[in-house]
This record gives C-alpha cells, structure tokens and sequence, in this order.
C-alpha cells in the first residue's frame, strides 16, 4: 500500500484555490454534516475550540469517507501534541501566531524525522494504516501540509522570511488578530487590516508562497480568490453557521 497523495497540497502547490470551511463544533456527528457539502478543505480547530486528540480523531474518520482535505491547527507548536496529531492521521497542520523565520523553522522540524527534524517514531499509527503504508517514512515529508499563521505587525514585517523557511507551504494571515494588534479589535474586515495583509500577501505570492486566510464575507473571499491570488481562503465557521442561521429562523417566525 503507497502512500496517497494529499489534494489539498497538490492543489496549492498548482496554484489552484481551494475554498474552506472552519470547524469549531468539535464533533464528529457536525462534521458528518458538513463532510457532505464538498469544501476542499475544513480546519478542525484546537486553538480556539474545545477540540482535543479523541475529537479530533473522529473528525479525521469522518473526513476520510469524503473528498475534503481535514486540516488541524492545534493551539500552539507543541511538539508532543504535533507528534500526536501526525500519528493519527493529520494531513497538514496550521501554526498559530508564527512570529519569526526561527518559529516557522521549530513548526517544520515538529513534522519532521530525525535527522531533519524531531518528530518521533512509530511504526503502527493511523497515519500509515498500522504499517500498511510501505513507502510512509520515505514520502510522508512531502505530502504533509506544513502552514503558519501571521498574525502581528511583527510578523507581517518579516512575512517574506517566515514563508521562505525551507518546508513551510503556505502562510496564513489572520485578519482578528491583526486587527487587534492595530488597535482594532473586533474589526477584521477594516480596510486599514487589509492595507497590511495584501501587500504581505502579494509579496509572498511573487516569492511563489501560497498564500491563505479566513474571512466572513463570501464576496470578499471570492475576490481574494479571483482576483488576488490567495489560494486557500475559508468563508465560514460551523458554530457561527449554526447560530446566525438560528437567529434568521427566529426572526422569521417572530418577524
């Protein structure tokens, strides 16, 4: 048995956008209602979720039934919980609050064996169907999604060095957190928030970084896809799905 090729990877490394979706319910039943929607790609959240290993586990079995490329991003480069997430099966995982070219290096050498990085060794995991997969240690580098998050005013100066660290294969922009850091919180769609993050994200796309992020406007997303280059961009979150579609029902039964 050979190891599959990882679409999600494919696709970014061709240039083609994907379109994703974010998952913060934390159960496997919510994300076998979404599975069957066909986003490219979701994010199972462990940073800002209650997601944990068990959660997650269940999601990734989920997904493996469908087309949808189920992506962690685990709450901080832990590379104990990374060593666990790649074991049961985590195609790719997303960084959090990358800050230098130094953080973005630890991100890579957490997914990485020995001699090139620190990830330890199993031979019976998920990830390489309990040793089924023959030729995992030789190819599993190259189809596992290594992003980082950008997230400060610190790290969108150094964007080009972080996304140029060598295994790093797209950056991330996180438009809340950028905003908070310019003094406005709560407003990740302010134009002053995207006067920072395009120029970043234009340079790294000439650099041929994939480029991605998650916003909430489906017509703004659209048009980071169509006409700005990024490759990867998610246009929703699960639990605001839910509650801003409870509200709408709501409001048209009392209306």
């Amino acid at each position: 048995m050979k190891l599959p090729t990882n679409p999600f990877l494919a696709a970014i490394r061709a240039g083609q956008p994907q379109v994703g979706l974010w998952l913060s319910l934390s159960s496997p039943f919510a994300a076998e209602a979404v599975a069957g929607a066909g986003f490219d790609w979701v994010m199972l959240d462990m940073e800002h979720a209650p997601n944990e290993l068990a959660s997650v586990l269940g999601q990734l079995q989920v997904f493996a039934a469908y087309g949808t490329t189920a992506l962690v991003r685990p709450d901080w480069n832990d590379p104990v919980k990374v060593k666990r997430l790649l074991d049961i099966g985590a195609p790719g995982l997303l960084f959090p609050m990358v800050q230098s070219a130094a953080e973005a290096g630890a991100a890579v050498a957490a997914c990485r064996y020995p001699p090139r990085g620190i990830r330890g060794v199993s031979g019976t995991t998920r990830a390489n169907r309990f040793g089924r997969i023959t030729d995992y240690f030789a190819r599993v580098e190259q189809e596992t999604a290594v992003l980082v998050q950008v997230e400060t005013r610190a790290a969108l100066a150094v964007a080009g060095e972080i996304g140029g660290t060598e295994g790093v294969d797209g950056v991330f922009f996180g438009p809340s957190d950028i905003a908070a850091d310019l003094g406005l919180l709560g407003q990740p769609m302010h134009e002053a928030v995207w006067a920072q993050i395009l120029p970043a994200a234009r340079a790294l796309m000439a650099q041929g970084v994939a480029v991605g992020t998650l916003v909430f406007d489906v017509t703004f997303a659209r048009r980071l896809t169509d006409e700005e280059g990024f490759t990867f961009v998610a246009c929703g979150v699960d639990t605001s799905i839910l509650a801003r579609g409870a509200d709408a029902l709501l409001r048209g039964m009392k209306g």
